[in-house]
């Protein structure tokens, strides 16, 4: 069932989770995952992103080979306390509080508990969720589109006053980055993938699935963030993951 979706409220914090650490080999460099936590002054409770599939917590080089990750790189640390159900736990949330699941893409990083939250509809590109299955990795397509409302996402849009939904193809057919406008730290850009990381505008995006694209919508988010004078939180950045501020602590 596709369905339309808005908030009712404004943002008022931003919680970013920590989903574990990965080395890839290319670089090499080592990227923590992240997934985002939003709350509105209606109540309202968001979460981007969930991280890797359980498996990898229990067993990560059983899963590593089990997907054929290992061409691309290694985990380095995704323990139980990565999941999505102890991340919220930090902010004091369960995953039945969640009234809107946001996917940014279907890469294994993003996607691992697409279906955990039954309760909320999930938004997701409409590019993304025409494929028959989630991009997951190496063609496997080793997991199904779950069984739930599904809002999709044709072109940039706000769910709410200060919640900007950015479709942004290139790394993936159907990346999203966001815009938060938060009481006291104003603007934040979540660039997700569209832009992993500040070194990855000089390297032209090389290995997305589009570069042609992921060019474009690279240089429109950072004019964006320019002009909004925000705070910009790249998707996957070795040098700022280590001291990025994390659940349990809040962005306001």
């Amino acid at each position: 069932m596709n369905m339309q979706v808005s908030l009712k409220g404004k943002p008022i914090r931003l919680a970013v989770l920590d989903y574990g650490l990965f080395r890839v080999h290319s670089g090499p460099r080592d990227v923590g995952i992240c997934g985002y936590v939003i709350q509105t002054d209606a109540g309202e409770t968001v979460l981007i992103d969930t991280g890797f599939p359980e498996k990898y917590a229990q067993d990560a080089d059983a899963a590593t080979a089990e997907d054929d990750l290992g061409s691309f790189g290694q985990v380095l640390s995704v323990t139980p306390e990565n999941m999505p159900g102890p991340q919220l736990a930090k902010l004091g949330i369960v995953k039945q509080d969640v009234t809107l699941m946001i996917q940014s893409h279907t890469h294994i990083d993003h996607v691992g508990d697409m279906g955990g939250y039954p309760q909320a509809p999930i938004l997701i590109a409409e590019a993304e969720r025409a494929l028959p299955r989630p991009l997951y990795w190496s063609g496997k397509q080793a997991m199904d589109w779950p069984d739930a409302d599904y809002a999709l996402v044709t072109q940039d849009f706000s769910l709410c006053d200060g919640f900007d939904v950015l479709l942004c193809p290139g790394h993936a057919p159907g990346q999203l980055a966001f815009m938060i406008c938060l009481p006291d730290t104003g603007w934040v850009l979540l660039t997700s993938d569209a832009i992993s990381r500040a070194s990855e505008i000089d390297e032209a995006f090389a290995g997305s699935w589009d570069v042609d694209l992921a060019i474009h919508h690279g240089d429109r988010l950072m004019k964006l963030a320019a002009t909004r004078d925000a705070t910009v939180i790249f998707g996957h950045s070795p040098e700022d993951w280590p001291t990025l501020k994390k659940a349990p602590h809040w962005f306001t």
